[in-house]
C-alpha cells in the first residue's frame, strides 16, 4: 500500500504530521515525533512581536496583541519570557534539522511588512525546508475595507517570495468572504499550499474583575466540519499543496480529510492530550481503514469526496443548509 503524498514538493511517507506546538521546543519530544512517525516536524510560529522586542530589548503591547494572535496565548503568558526567542528560535531550528531525518517546517506569524521578513531569510539558512505563514489578525478598526486586509496579506506573500526560495504554505483563518478568490490571490503571489485553518483563542471575561480571562480549549472533531467544507471547495482547483488543521483526533478523521482533497493532515491537540506516541496509532488506524476498503495508494482515496464529484456545488450547499434547519425535531416546547 502506498500512503505517500507530495506536500510543497516535499515527498512525505505519508500525509500525518505534528501541527505547530510547544512539543518542538523539547528536543526529546521532536525525536519521539519522528519515531512515532510524523511525516514532517512544523514547528511553532516565531511572532513579528518578538522579533521587535528583539530590537527594542521589551515586549510592547504584548497585552494588545495577546488577544490578536493565533497562538499568543501559550507563548506570551503576562509577565513570563517566551519559550524561544527569535536567536533561540533559529537555533531550535538547527538542531531539529540535524536530529531529524524528515522536514522540517519552520513558521512566521507576521501582520506587517517590516523587517521581520529577514528572519524568514535566516529560517531558510538554518535549514527549514518550507515555511509556514501564519496569517492571523482581527481586525478592529472601522475604517478598515476587507479588501484592505487581504491586499495586505497577499503583499506579504508577495514579499516573503522575493525573499525566499523554500516553499511557502499559508495558514489561513476561515472568516473571509470570498475565500476562493483570496486563495487564488495568495497562489498567484507565490504560495505553494495553504493550512486550513487557524482555531480562534478568544477571551472570557470576568464580570467582578473586570478582567479579561484566558482560557485554552482544546479542539475536537466537531471542528473538523469546516475545513471538511473549505477543503473540499478549493481542492479541485487550486494549484498547490493543501492542508487541514483543527479537529483530527481520530483515523476517520484523516480519511476524511485525505477524501475531501488534502495533502496533509496536521495534529496538534490529539497529540498534546495523548502525547506524540499517538500520531502512530492514528497513522495505523488509517492505513487498516484502507486495507478494509480496498484502497490501494493514497492518490486513489485523495479528492474522492470534494466538490468536483458534485454537478452543482452551489446549489449543493443551499440545500444542505436548508435541509439540516428543517429537519430538527427537538423536545421545544
Amino acid at each position: 500500500m502506498d500512503l505517500s503524498t507530495s506536500y510543497l514538493g516535499l515527498k512525505l511517507a505519508h500525509p500525518l504530521m505534528c501541527g505547530a506546538s510547544p512539543l518542538v521546543d523539547d528536543m526529546d519530544m521532536v525525536r519521539r515525533l519522528e519515531d512515532a512517525g510524523s511525516a514532517a516536524i512544523v514547528m511553532h510560529s516565531l511572532f513579528e512581536e518578538q522579533i521587535e522586542d528583539e530590537k527594542s530589548e521589551q515586549l510592547v503591547g504584548v497585552e494588545a496583541h495577546t488577544l490578536a494572535h493565533r497562538e499568543a496565548q501559550s507563548y506570551f503568558p503576562p509577565g513570563v519570557d517566551c519559550a524561544l526567542g527569535p536567536d533561540e528560535y533559529l537555533e531550535q531550528l538547527a538542531r531539529i534539522k540535524k536530529a531529524v531525518r524528515v522536514p522540517v517546517v519552520a513558521s512566521l506569524n507576521g501582520a506587517t511588512l517590516g523587517a521581520w521578513l529577514e528572519y524568514a531569510r535566516l529560517m531558510e539558512t538554518a535549514g527549514a525546508d518550507a515555511l509556514e505563514l501564519n496569517l492571523y489578525g482581527v481586525s478592529v478598526d472601522s475604517k478598515e475595507h476587507a479588501s484592505d486586509v487581504e491586499a495586505r496579506d497577499v503583499a506579504t506573500v508577495t514579499a516573503l517570495r522575493q525573499s525566499i526560495q523554500i516553499p511557502i504554505t499559508v495558514k489561513l483563518s476561515p472568516q473571509y468572504t470570498a475565500l476562493p478568490s483570496f486563495a487564488l490571490a495568495l497562489s498567484k503571489a507565490g504560495a505553494n499550499g495553504l493550512v486550513l485553518f487557524n482555531r480562534y483563542y478568544q477571551a472570557d471575561i470576568d464580570p467582578e474583575a473586570l478582567e479579561t480571562v484566558r482560557v485554552l480549549h482544546l479542539s475536537d472533531s466537531s471542528e473538523l466540519l469546516l475545513r471538511l467544507r473549505w477543503t473540499a471547495i478549493l481542492s479541485p482547483w487550486f494549484d498547490g499543496s493543501l492542508a487541514i488543521s483543527g479537529g483530527v483526533h481520530r483515523s476517520i478523521d484523516a480519511v476524511k480529510a485525505i477524501m475531501v482533497g488534502a495533502h496533509g493532515v496536521q495534529l496538534v491537540s490529539a497529540l498534546l492530550r495523548h502525547g506524540p506516541e499517538y500520531l502512530k496509532s492514528v497513522l495505523d488506524g488509517l492505513r487498516a481503514w484502507m486495507v478494509e476498503h480496498e484502497y490501494e495508494s493514497l492518490e486513489q482515496m485523495r479528492g474522492s469526496m470534494n466538490h468536483a464529484r458534485c454537478p452543482d456545488p452551489r446549489a449543493y450547499e443551499r440545500a444542505n443548509y436548508v435541509r439540516l434547519l428543517q429537519s430538527w425535531r427537538g423536545n421545544a416546547r
